[in-house]
Formats: C-alpha cells, structure tokens, sequence
C-alpha cells in the first residue's frame, strides 16, 4: 500500500509530465524523420556526423520495422512511442520479477518499478524518446525463453533488436557454449529478410553502408561515457587508453571465466550475472557507451536478492549510483570538478561495477582453494534457485512468503533444513 502510490505516480511523471513535454535532445525526431521519407522514397541517410544533434543510426531493416510510424502525426506518432516504451519496461519488470520468483502482488513488484522510473536510464529513454525501453523488453524475453528451454522463441526478440541495432548479440554466446543453435535461426533470418524487404523499398540503402556504419566505428567526443569518448574529449594518450581498455578487458575475462567455470549450473544467476558483465564491458570499451544503455544491467542488479549474488555490498551500489543516478552534479562554486563527476560518474561506475564484481568472485576462488572446497562449494553458500533475502545464515526466508499456517503454498514452506520444499539447492 506505500510502495504503489509511489509507483504509480511515478510513472505518470516520467510519462505523461517529462517525456511528454519533451527536452532538447530529441532522439524521435531522426526518427520520424527517417519514416516518412522510407514511405516517400526520398533518401533516409541525410545526416551530417560533424554535427552533434541526435542522428539517424537504424540500419534499413530497423527503418522498415519503424516506417509505419510516419503516417502517423508527429506529435501523435512521438507520444505513442514514448506510451510503448513506458509500457515495455513495465513488461520487462513483471517478466524479470517472475524469473527471480516474485509475483505481482510482492512488494518487490512496486519498489522495483519506482526503483526502475527514478533512475535516469529509464527517464530519459522517455523524456529522449528512444527505443531502449523495448529493447529492455527483448533481453527480458530472451534470458526468459533461454531459461524455459524455448530455444526458437528465444531467437525472436533477440533477431528484432538485431534488426534495429545488436546491442544485445553478445549475449548469443550463452546458447552457443551450451552449443544450442535454435535461437541463432530468428537471431539470423529476422534481420536478413527484414534487409531484403527494406533494401529494395530504401532509396539510398547503399550510404547506411558507406557513411554510417564507419561513423558507428568511431568514437565520439560527446554523450559518449565510454573509455574512448572521454579519451578523446580529454585529449588523453593512445598508450593510456590502450591500457585501460586492456585492463578493463582482463577483468571482464577473468569474471567471465571463474562464473562459467562455477556457476554454470545455476543458470539463472549465470545468465543474470554473466549479462551484466558482458554489457558493462561493451559500454565501457566499445566505441559508444550512453548512460541510458544502463537499463540493461537491470538483471544483473536484480540478482541482489540471491545470496550468493556479487552485488550484495555496498561499492556496487555505489557503482549503480554512478550509472542510474537522475541527479545532476553540476555545481556553481566548483565548476570544473561538478562538470568533471557530472560527465564522468557513467564511466566510473562502470569500470567500479566490473572491478567490484572481479573482486568478489576471486576472492572467492581463493577463499575456497584455500579450504580446499573448489569442487563443492565455491561460494561458500548452497546457490538457490529462487530468491531470498537472509533474516539470518541458516534459515533463508523467501520475500515474497505467505505467513506460515494451514493456508500456506507448499512452495513457500521450509524443511527442516531451513530450505523451502521443492527448492533445488545448486554450488
């Protein structure tokens, strides 16, 4: 009953007050733009890259998939954008909830959702007008059908993205080292016929090859958090960001390769956590790292709620701050420095996020070679397969339980051994 009001409330401001009244960037705009000259068959790819307003970037598969929003009015079709992505992230919460074991009814549900629209990732996606809110809903839907075992279905939100922009298509190395091919057929065939529809149908397909795709390569001096942009708003060394880069590289190998080796088998706090890491580490050190992209670290963040996780402490969440945080540092008296954390707090809490996540899990690894239990027990704690939040070491109780008595879920009742029936309790 406290937690929904603010939701709610929330939501509607972020929707219906900011994104509605709209800001200076305007990442619809290219967009709209783009769909009604695919409709008139007048060239799509106008854009002028030395200038630093929001450009047209979607390949012409992802031009095809938007085009039907230019029969729509401007200021019709930029609300119906915001709407669907307001309600995607919505989706995408209930989604990964469920995944975590969490219901509707949880009180996880509207403290995730609050938690959700109060950072800047989700509020300007909206206020922007961008697409991330439904690409949030794709890596739902994909970890969810990878989870389920529905391998096919699992190509389909993964190949649309594609289609637009593959910001996700890392994460298809979870079915290819478990050597499961059905999800590459969508991830694959969905961009490659929606191109032959749209190549046909674009006047100028060719310059999306010729001019944007090499712009995408570079790395630019503005909006861009990562490792490369500020290097070249700074004016930093080759050798220093040839180094950092590297370093930061080592670390998400080192992280990658210690939760494959343990952690596997729980496969939802793999996918969750292994997600994380390899999204952080593409923002980091590709050539463009935004800090709305964060919302896709969601389910890594989520899997705070398992008690093995490697973000229960406080500098990942001072990593988060850094990277979801809708405050502004600018400051009146401290120009220089308030600019310095405005523009580079994205930058630090992801290079935190990934040092705090290697940390932990070599820390691990060492503590329990130590012990001499690497082939039992390598976190220290039996991983269970669903969420908890511990009220003390041995008795784990779920958030989401009903009070005990007769009415009570056989599924929220604890053994004697203090782990709810039916739980599978995976090292």
């Amino acid at each position: 009953m406290v937690m929904w009001p603010l939701a709610v409330m929330t939501i509607i401001h972020r929707t219906v007050i900011l994104a509605f009244n709209g800001a200076v960037t305007n990442d619809f705009l290219p967009i709209y733009t783009a769909a009604v000259n695919f409709i008139n068959y007048t060239d799509v790819y106008l854009d002028n890259f030395n200038w630093t307003h929001p450009h047209y970037l979607y390949p012409p598969s992802g031009t095809l998939m938007i085009a039907p929003l230019g029969y729509l009015d401007y200021d019709l079709a930029r609300r119906l954008y915001i709407v669907i992505n307001a309600i995607g992230v919505l989706i995408a919460a209930y989604y990964l909830l469920k995944m975590f074991g969490f219901g509707i009814r949880s009180v996880a549900m509207p403290i995730t959702i609050f938690a959700m629209f109060s950072t800047e990732t989700v509020s300007n996606t909206l206020i922007y007008t961008n697409i991330n809110g439904l690409i949030f809903l794709a890596q739902v839907l994909f970890m969810k059908f990878l989870l389920e075992r529905r391998l096919w279905w699992a190509g389909v939100p993964m190949g649309l993205t594609i289609a637009i922009k593959p910001i996700l298509a890392p994460l298809l190395i979870f079915p290819f080292i478990k050597k499961q091919w059905q999800p590459f057929v969508a991830s694959i065939a969905i961009p490659v016929i929606l191109t032959a529809i749209a190549w046909p149908l674009s006047k100028d397909p060719g310059r999306f090859v010729r001019e944007t795709v090499p712009y995408l390569a570079e790395s630019r001096d503005y909006f861009n958090s990562a490792i490369s942009g500020n290097a070249v708003y700074y004016g930093l060394p080759d050798w220093l960001v040839l180094g950092l880069r590297g370093l930061f590289a080592v670390i998400t190998l080192v992280s990658l390769w210690l939760l494959y080796r343990y952690y596997r088998n729980d496969e939802l706090f793999f996918i969750s956590t292994a997600s994380g890491v390899i999204l952080t580490a593409q923002f980091l050190l590709g050539s463009l790292g935004q800090m709305y992209y964060s919302m896709l670290l969601f389910p890594l963040l989520m899997t705070v709620v398992m008690r093995h996780s490697v973000v229960r402490n406080w500098p990942a969440w001072l990593a988060a701050y850094g990277f979801l945080t809708f405050d502004m540092w600018y400051s009146v008296p401290w120009r220089q420095t308030g600019e310095a954390f405005q523009f580079l707090r994205t930058t630090f809490g992801w290079s935190l996020l990934l040092i705090v996540i290697c940390t932990v899990l070599v820390n691990r690894y060492l503590d329990a070679r130590r012990a001499g239990t690497l082939d039992t027990s390598f976190s220290g704690i039996s991983g269970i397969n669903a969420p908890y939040l511990r009220n003390d070491v041995d008795h784990p109780v779920p958030l989401h339980a009903e009070q005990p008595g007769p009415s009570a879920s056989t599924a929220h009742r604890e053994s004697p051994s203090g782990v709810p029936a039916g739980a599978s309790t995976r090292v």
